[in-house]
């Protein structure tokens, strides 16, 4: 792999009055174009992401989403929804001509993965999703309200009694006014500590201090208001609706990489899914909801190195 840090093309997209999009368009020009799509929401692109594609081959197309990393206003929720998101994936594909693209997106990045290609069907090629989340109250439930309690018994409790025992905010509420609203301290004692939370949880065998060194390299800020903000409000899609929306993708191929022991994303609900689709392959392998577990990342490159769909 090679110019990791040279992008062909690179700036902001202005893609409303508010928001400007950062996007680096790479590799390959004549190579079929792969469309990263990254987690949170607000996780935003790193270099790191670039590890999973051999740029003399493969054109990727990386974006930090409304209000993620290096896209300004920085940690913005105005005017941000999903719906705003699939518009700026149409209107960068647009602005660089490019008019079908493969999408490989990781965890959040598979929610809007799959809705861009429920609404765009014409305009992907195929979907690669790893760590698949589905968006609905019982996954966002999951995370949010003690599912992960009893294998995680420390983290979960760390991370819940920030909020106060009488508040009537949901978990997701609470960090997210305090996060917006709170003075510059409890702006970042929860934007920290919602991070830590995810972080603790997605990978096995975590410890603490590699817990820590991962958020100070990423913008966890933007990852944790960006993040409480779409599920206070269910990610701004209709209950269910990828799962009742299966129908658009029947022409699209689908590659599917999921954790056995994802404790962010339980393969059960990436199993209904599966089953769901006709056009899908699921590889259920060792490992959490990283894309740093080796089995996982192995088979992602695999599928994009040999072009398995």
């Amino acid at each position: 792999m090679e110019n990791l840090n040279q992008p062909n093309k690179s700036g902001f997209l202005k893609v409303s009055e508010i928001h400007q999009i950062y996007y680096e368009d790479c590799g390959n020009p004549n190579g079929e174009v792969i469309l990263f799509l990254h987690g949170g929401p607000g996780m935003g692109f790193s270099d790191l992401d670039k590890r999973f594609f051999d740029f003399k081959i493969n054109r990727v197309l990386f974006f930090d989403q409304r209000g993620s990393s290096r896209s300004i206003p920085f940690g913005c929720i105005e005017e941000n929804t999903t719906g705003d998101l699939v518009k700026d994936i149409n209107q960068l594909l647009d602005y660089l001509a490019i008019e079908k693209v493969l999408i490989f997106g990781g965890s959040w990045g598979t929610t809007l993965g799959l809705v861009f290609a429920i609404q765009n069907p014409s305009r992907v090629r195929g979907l690669l999703l790893r760590g698949v989340f589905l968006a609905n109250k019982e996954s966002i439930d999951y995370y949010l309200e003690g599912g992960v309690k009893k294998e995680f018994p420390e983290v979960w409790k760390r991370f819940s009694q920030n909020v106060p025992s009488d508040s009537k905010c949901t978990i997701a509420e609470y960090y997210s006014n305090k996060m917006i609203n709170g003075n510059p301290n409890e702006k970042r004692f929860y934007a920290y500590e919602w991070s830590f939370y995810e972080i603790s949880i997605f990978k096995k065998n975590i410890t603490e201090q590699e817990v820590d060194a991962i958020l100070n390299r990423i913008p966890f800020e933007s990852l944790s208001i960006m993040e409480s903000y779409y599920l206070k409000n269910q990610c701004f899609i209709s209950e269910n609706y990828i799962l009742e929306n299966i129908n658009k993708l029947e022409q699209i191929p689908i590659k599917i990489v999921h954790g056995k022991q994802d404790a962010i994303c339980p393969v059960s609900f990436v199993i209904e899914l599966d089953s769901k689709l006709k056009n899908s392959e699921l590889y259920v392998l060792q490992g959490g909801h990283s894309d740093f577990e080796p089995e996982i990342e192995n088979k992602l490159i695999e599928i994009i190195g040999e072009n398995l769909w």
